[in-house]
């Protein structure tokens, strides 16, 4: 079995404008009688229990295995936090009622967010399922959706919420795979939704199945201090009863902080014994007592497959721009991990048996170094007007940059914006994984994997942009490594301005940065150069979809040779800027520009 993180990235969804009402009595008047998704289950796709022959997910006979979904920890009942939300897997055993093939039904729903997450599969044809349904809002007014869902056994592997080896069927149980996949779909900000209509049956004939679905959580009050993505699931260890001490560096200060913990693209559940959080001194030492972190009152968790935990809000001044350390236990066996592979900073691992060490306060029990960031993703801090997140490559993740320095163009945009008085102190959070693409995944999303060159930016873009905490903007600085390995300039720009699209439904603001220049490094030939022209002459074209763009290119190129960059900002590869030229890059940013109601 393989577990994804949710994403959306092949979900087609569009927002539709506002619908008017009269008044909130007469829409309440109006509107169909809402009912929990429990009560209106009517199919059942879960088999392998007490009741074999009960399932029938695909009108044919065939079923999703209990055995698979078990050992993943998707057990009835299990709250599962994905993508900023929080979904219930249904309380059925196996051969019961466990979904709702959509055809209109209206659903009790209640929550102020973002987002609308389905946790959904089609049967029935092969290919995907797409309808369009309504929200209705507590206020009287509602807005339109449509949902995609792909087919559960031959959709694509990258955007599966759960990939199940196995199938049930009337002959027992054979070869898989079984896929689900998770949806997120536009709300209107700050309305408080009272119902949710389904999709009606679809013109196509595919059958739309919704398991789950609920409301993204509300981070109102909350920033991001610092973030990164997961870029692949790699081998490790074995880990046995071992405490791993991250270094990462805080961009927003704030008086309570909040921990996130992934195990994205994981085949198993991983338990965290216990975590802290403290202001790092030297090394893996900690400058004061490191604090404990908690999850639902509780000092350790267990974490689904595919899932992410979210740590209960601790009273922990985390100073601004400092370096923190974040100690979690890790008491089982673990062989394979979640990782951000280029961490550009060196954190600490304790000796093998060593127990849990989350509470020291000095770092001798760490004798090894780690130069990868695994399970952890994000930092949170009270107050703020929210995050601003950038999406790249290994442009933006650092590569070649003075490593635990904190000199990525991220960590320098950071700087700029608590130094100075005008504009709100945003966070800026770092989603750049080295060698990724826009339109091609270099990891499949599937397995243990020796590429961490991550899903596309399409692919992750529900985790990696939607899912970040208050995220405001987004900056897109992608494109050289779709150009260097044969991906046409029109298909980089339709890729980038389908994320604008997808930024715009859920009211963010979008700017593009275009391609910088990289003549001399191995692989980058006249014809590399004449498709990262185009995409830049396409980007800088008025109309492109963009709340405004970012010429880096401009920025970082030699006026003598525009192809090459400039030797002052070369790191010596010819491809990625050095601490000067990604100093350049985040000097040369009207900060206005990123700030929604500015630009």
């Amino acid at each position: 079995m393989r577990v994804r993180h949710l994403c959306t990235a092949l979900a087609l969804l569009t927002a539709a404008a506002t619908l008017p009402t009269a008044t909130a009595d007469a829409a309440a008047q109006q509107a169909p009688k809402a009912r929990p998704l429990t009560h209106l289950y009517d199919n059942t796709a879960v088999g392998g229990g007490s009741r074999p022959g009960a399932a029938d997910f695909d009108g044919a006979g065939n079923a999703l295995a209990a055995p698979d979904l078990s050992a993943a920890d998707w057990t009835p009942g299990r709250a599962l936090d994905l993508d900023a939300t929080t979904l219930t897997w249904p309380r059925a055993t196996a051969g019961r009622p466990d979904n709702v093939v959509a055809n209109g039904q209206t659903i009790a729903v209640h929550g102020t967010g973002g987002a609308l997450t389905f946790l959904t599969a089609a049967t029935g044809t092969g290919a995907a399922a797409t309808g369009s349904g309504t929200v209705r809002y507590r206020d009287g007014s509602r807005s339109g959706y449509r949902l995609t869902a792909p087919d559960w056994r031959s959709g694509p592997t990258a955007t599966a919420a759960v990939t199940l080896p196995h199938l049930v069927t009337g002959r027992g149980t054979v070869a898989g795979p079984a896929r689900l996949y998770a949806v997120t779909v536009p709300l209107r900000a700050g309305r408080a939704v009272a119902s949710v209509q389904l999709p009606r049956a679809t013109a196509s004939g595919a059958a739309l199945h919704v398991f789950a679905l609920g409301v993204r959580r509300n981070d109102q009050g909350w920033t991001g201090s610092w973030a990164t993505s997961t870029s692949g699931y790699a081998a490790v260890g074995p880990w046995r009863d071992r405490t791993l001490r991250l270094v990462v560096h805080s961009g927003a200060g704030g008086q309570r902080v909040r921990v996130r913990f992934a195990n994205t693209f994981a085949a198993a559940p991983v338990t965290l014994g216990a975590a802290s959080i403290a202001v790092r001194g030297d090394g893996a030492a900690a400058d004061g007592a490191p604090r404990r972190l908690t999850f639902h009152g509780e000092r350790g968790v267990r974490v689904p497959a595919g899932a992410e935990v979210v740590g209960d809000p601790l009273g922990f001044a985390v100073p601004a721009g400092r370096d923190l350390l974040v100690s979690v236990h890790l008491p089982g066996t673990v062989t394979a991990a979640p990782v951000h592979q280029e961490a550009a900073q060196t954190s600490y691992l304790s000796a093998s048996g060593a127990g849990d060490r989350t509470a020291d306060t000095g770092g001798g029990a760490f004798p090894e170094t780690l130069t990868t960031w695994p399970f952890l993703t994000g930092v949170d801090v009270t107050g703020g007007p929210g995050s601003i997140v950038t999406l790249g490559d290994s442009i933006t993740d650092g590569v070649r940059s003075t490593g635990g320095a904190n000199r990525r163009w991220p960590d320098v945009l950071t700087r700029r914006f608590r130094q100075q008085d005008t504009l709100p102190r945003y966070g800026v959070l770092n989603q750049g994984i080295s060698a990724n693409r826009v339109v091609t995944d270099r990891y499949t999303g599937d397995g243990v994997s020796t590429d961490m060159g991550g899903v596309s930016a399409g692919h992750r873009w529900q985790r990696d942009v939607l899912a970040q905490t208050s995220a405001r903007t987004v900056v897109l600085f992608e494109g050289i490594n779709d150009v260097r390995w044969g991906t046409s300039a029109p298909e980089v720009v339709d890729g980038l301005r389908a994320l604008a699209r997808r930024a715009h439904a859920h009211g963010l603001r979008v700017i593009a940065a275009t391609v910088t220049p990289c003549e001399g490094y191995q692989d980058c030939t006249a014809q590399v150069e004449e498709r990262r022209q185009a995409v830049n002459a396409a980007l800088r074209a008025p109309g492109a979809a963009f709340d405004a763009v970012l010429d880096f290119d401009a920025v970082v190129r030699d006026p003598a040779r525009p192809q090459r960059m400039l030797p002052a900002y070369d790191s010596g590869d010819h491809l990625h800027p050095g601490d000067a030229g990604l100093a350049a890059l985040a000097t040369s940013v009207d900060l206005r520009k990123l700030v929604p109601g500015q630009g």
